[in-house]
């Protein structure tokens, strides 16, 4: 199955609920919703930084993920971005693949 990363902040609202319930209680959901949408939850990681939690996901397809997605960010209490993982194989075919470009200006 392909793997992608979730990268997720918390609003206001989102924080009020992780305090309130935990983090054990915000990784059981989150793999709850990605198990609905036909995936497997690898990793979950609560971060310092830029974004609260980082997740990562095992999902049969784009449009799994998608719909988790759409479930995620339409609750109004995280906000996601979803990062396709290739694998060092499947950059081993990307590299023998050829490709004609014509950068800008040339």
């Amino acid at each position: 199955m392909p793997k992608y990363l979730i990268a997720a902040s918390y609003t206001a609202e989102g924080v009020k609920g992780l305090a309130r319930d935990g983090g054990t209680k915000r990784r059981q959901a989150a793999e709850a919703a990605i198990k609905s949408a036909g995936g497997r939850l690898e990793g979950f990681y609560f971060a310092f930084g830029e974004r609260d939690a980082y997740v990562i996901v095992d999902a049969p397809d784009n449009a799994s993920i998608a719909a988790a997605s759409l479930a995620i960010n339409g609750s109004g209490a995280v906000q996601a971005k979803t990062v396709v993982l290739l694998t060092p194989e499947e950059m081993d075919q990307a590299a023998k693949k050829t490709v004609s470009y014509q950068p800008p200006g040339r």
